[in-house]
């Protein structure tokens, strides 16, 4: 939420000074009334657009995840109150932003209520006429001027000679149906109270209908009087955002300057054309952004994992994931959960994972179901881990990982010994067995002893083979600095790799390359 917020307050800033920069001084006030809507609109729409076309023109990167190397013998080892005080933590925040959010909506809801019945009370009660396409209604001892929908509000003190040209000015504001605009702007108001750009953008379009309604009116009176009778007197009208006042001393003499401009050219019309690439700028931003928001929902998923032994009794610690995990899956239907069996160690990992996410074996589907009919997709292996390598040294175990999804690329980096294998399959797996087996020989897992850390730590370590096959923007994360140190010293010890390609034109790829291991003391 918080991210969608962020968002769209960048998006209607962005649209906002292209507006005050380019657009407000022109006289298209009509281009000006529309692109002020649809822009306030679309900052609202466009984070929810993804367009996956989009995502293929921008990257020349592509992304795979390296099998991951675990060096030592995997247990049950998840630091099970972390896990917990973080979930109950995240859950608190979430909470309290949320009831601070809805709270403020059913605040700014009961306000405009307040002066929504108010003004229908007014024109309720009092005598009303019709005049033209709108119904007037005459206040009496007031000097107020303004109109709301089908009802033009006027004081019955105001001159006998002023009135006209405001009735002229005010059924202008009827016939093109300002009020609508200002309305809509009123319900954003509500549900983006906490916005300052969303009143900025009511200020403005309340403008921009003064200068329409002006515009107008001045053709059928005359412009001199009409200017004097802007000048004359400042009427005291009620400080509601949602009719159109005919006076207010803060625009008058904008709208003064407005009227003796001279109309702009029509050429000035291209400055509109702005809005195209602004557009199709944020369209990017949010098409291929999914790479970020992943990660950053992945770290929020490992919250809900844990494991257990086959054939082990819960624990209290576990249950209490586990229920949160069970809860997360019946709530959002997007995601899937997944059980794998290792076979050697008869260890059971449940974790949850978005339900397209590349699954890493072939798996078995299955529904679970609840009392209430409530339900949540699982996908479970049955011993169909396959062992590849297995390597013992001092306290540790050494199990092998899978092979890479190559997905959409045509010719992938090669490593040095394999450019003679016949086919691209084949150099696959020759990639990534060579991989696995220079950080298992490389590696010093030793490290973690010194460091005294104890138990399964894991490393997540990121790199890119390059258009020219060397390696380059190594990252890595891990519960200790010298770890991490240790996972890029090895990775910079890769051996250049003859580039991959697409489209027979190299192109550079990134893996990510998990590392976990766990001493056995």
């Amino acid at each position: 939420m918080l991210h969608y917020i962020l968002q769209t307050v960048v998006f209607q800033l962005l649209f906002l000074l292209i507006y005050d920069g380019f657009l407000k001084k022109e006289t298209f006030f009509n281009y000006n009334r529309f692109y002020l809507l649809a822009s306030a609109l679309l900052s609202i729409v466009l984070p929810f657009i993804k367009i996956d076309s989009f995502k293929t023109i921008i990257p020349k990167e592509y992304i795979y995840t390296l099998p991951e190397v675990v060096l030592g013998k995997t247990v049950n080892n998840i630091n099970t109150e972390d896990a917990i005080v973080n979930t109950i933590s995240n859950s608190s925040v979430y909470f309290s932003w949320n009831y601070l959010l809805y709270l403020g909506c059913a605040i700014a809801l009961v306000l405009f209520a307040i002066k929504f019945y108010k003004l229908l009370a007014l024109a309720y009660n009092s005598p009303k006429v019709k005049f033209e396409t709108a119904f007037l209604i005459e206040l009496v001892n007031s000097k107020q001027a303004f109109s709301f929908f089908n009802y033009i509000f006027l004081g019955k003190d105001i001159n006998t000679e002023d009135r006209q040209s405001i009735l002229v000015h005010e059924l202008q504001h009827v016939k093109e149906k300002h009020s609508l605009d200002l309305l809509f702007f009123e319900v954003l108001k509500i549900v983006f109270w906490f916005n300052p750009l969303i009143y900025m953008y009511q200020k403005r379009i309340a403008n921009l209908h003064e200068y329409v309604a002006d515009s107008k009116a001045v053709k059928s009176t005359n412009k001199v009087n009409y200017y004097q009778n802007l000048l004359s007197q400042v009427f005291d009208t009620q400080k509601v955002s949602f009719i159109n006042p005919f006076f207010k001393q803060s625009l008058i003499k904008k709208r003064i300057i407005m009227l003796s401009k001279s109309k702009s050219k029509q050429i000035h019309l291209a400055k509109y054309l702005l809005l195209f690439p602004l557009v199709i700028g944020m369209l990017f931003y949010t098409s291929c952004e999914t790479q970020e928001e992943s990660n950053n929902n992945l770290d929020n998923l490992k919250l809900y994992s844990y494991s257990l032994q086959l054939g082990e009794e819960m624990p209290n610690d576990v249950k209490v994931i586990h229920e949160k995990y069970e809860a997360f899956l019946k709530e959002n239907k997007n995601y899937v959960s997944w059980s794998i069996i290792d076979e050697t160690t008869e260890l059971i990992s449940y974790s949850i994972h978005p339900k397209e996410e590349e699954r890493p074996m072939e798996m078995e589907k299955s529904k679970v179901q609840f009392p209430d009919g409530i339900y949540y997709t699982s996908y479970f292996n049955f011993y169909n881990v396959e062992n590849k390598n297995e390597v013992k040294a001092v306290h540790y175990d050494v199990l092998g990982g899978k092979e890479i999804p190559f997905n959409n690329i045509d010719q992938v980096p090669v490593y040095p010994g394999c450019e003679n294998l016949p086919s691209n399959d084949e150099q696959r797996i020759c990639f990534s067995d060579n991989i696995y087996g220079f950080v298992l020989n490389n590696f010093n897992a030793k490290l973690s002893e010194t460091l005294g850390l104890k138990g399964k730590q894991r490393i997540y370590t990121k790199f890119t083979i390059n258009k020219e096959g060397n390696i380059v923007d190594i990252k890595s994360r891990g519960p200790h600095p010298e770890l991490e140190k240790e996972a890029v010293r090895v990775v910079k010890l890769l051996p250049q790799f003859q580039p991959g390609k697409k489209e027979g034109k190299p192109v550079s790829v990134s893996f990510d390359l998990p590392i976990s291991f766990n001493i056995i003391k």
